[in-house]
């Protein structure tokens, strides 16, 4: 299989610090948005991608789609800190940065939706694939009472993908 060595990251418990500013909660809002704007616009463009076939091209944003994806985790967790805080001093910032991350979920399932079809389409043209060339490799043989033969293990072969082209 294809395995990559494991990534060195800080770990999403290594959140920032609780604001202790209506200042300081705003840039930690402001942050938060931002990567969900650019995690977004990278989403949408992998969906667009896949719905044109194009999933090759589409894979080629995972590392930026990964990191942007950490970034959001740690906004994040930066957020979840300081949220007593965030509602006591700026309640219509709290309500405003919800309403983001409703959109942003409504988006993401958009997006998972698209790779689940592209998934399930592949996946049956393979087994399709597999269907035809298991059926062209089996003879056509019959018992002594003339029901058709059950294939013996050496007629099966394998189907190989490869996932380098």
């Amino acid at each position: 299989m294809n395995q990559r060595p494991p990534q060195r990251t800080a770990p999403v418990s290594a959140a920032k610090p609780v604001a202790a500013s209506p200042a300081e909660i705003r840039k930690l809002a402001e942050e938060l948005v931002d990567v969900m704007g650019a995690l977004l616009g990278l989403i949408e463009r992998e969906t667009e991608l896949v719905r044109a076939g194009k999933v090759a091209e589409a894979m080629r944003l995972e590392q930026q789609k990964s990191e942007m994806s950490r970034r959001y985790m740690v906004a994040v967790e930066s957020l979840k800190t300081a949220q007593k805080y965030l509602a006591q001093v700026s309640p219509e910032l709290l309500t405003t940065l919800r309403r983001h991350h409703d959109t942003f979920r409504a988006m993401l399932q958009v997006n998972l939706t698209v790779l689940a079809t592209a998934h399930a389409v592949s996946e049956g043209i393979v087994r399709g694939v597999n269907t035809e060339i298991q059926r062209r490799n089996i003879p056509n043989t019959y018992t002594a009472a003339g029901q058709r033969a059950a294939p013996g293990p050496r007629h099966i072969t394998p189907l190989a993908v490869s996932r380098s082209l």
